[in-house]
């Protein structure tokens, strides 16, 4: 695997190394001793897939906080998406800054995404199969999200949402008496 910084800190994105013949090819989606060696998280507990059957579909922004933050690997296995990350821990250099990149079945990359970020994808195709690896459980009493289009963090979405659940937008703009940003101060 190749591990890519991005601009936040503490995020990659993770380009596979595919060994390869006329059969096809072989590659590692996660390796403990390669993720510990770039001081990664090494241990998860889910692993989740979704589906968006509508090119538009928006999830998120989502994440959990401590004692339940999470660590997240993203892959889409079908189709296209942009994956985004917001950077919420307090202190942090990064913080309140956006990454965002296309995460598709042909180019196969990851995103990592650290504790104390949101995150959040948006379907470019119809029919968008995703892979996340986790690893926390899901703990609903800690569950929190930014609205989508929060002015303040300013994220410069590829295309305009058609489809958003009643959930994800109602979230709110970013403030740490929801949020809680000062909790995940330090978190890496």
């Amino acid at each position: 695997m190749k591990f890519h910084k991005t601009p936040l800190e503490g995020a990659y994105l993770i380009e596979l190394e595919r060994r390869g013949d006329d059969r096809g090819f072989f590659a590692r989606f996660f390796c403990e001793k390669e993720f510990g060696a770039q001081g990664l998280e090494t241990r998860f507990v889910q692993v989740n897939n979704s589906l968006s059957s509508k090119a538009g579909t928006l999830r998120g922004l989502h994440y959990q906080l401590p004692p339940a933050g999470e660590v997240k690997l993203v892959r889409a296995i079908k189709g296209a998406l942009w994956d985004c990350i917001v950077d919420l821990r307090a202190g942090s250099p990064t913080f309140g800054k956006w990454f965002g990149a296309e995460l598709n079945d042909d180019n196969r990359l990851m995103m990592y995404v650290p504790r104390g970020f949101a995150h959040a994808l948006i379907t470019l195709t119809d029919n968008v199969e995703a892979l996340y690896l986790v690893s926390e459980f899901y703990a609903p009493q800690q569950e929190r999200g930014v609205r989508w289009n929060d002015p303040a963090i300013g994220i410069e979405w590829p295309i305009q949402p058609t489809e958003i659940s009643d959930k994800d937008a109602a979230w709110p703009d970013l403030n740490d008496a929801f949020h809680g940003m000062e909790s995940m101060r330090g978190l890496t």
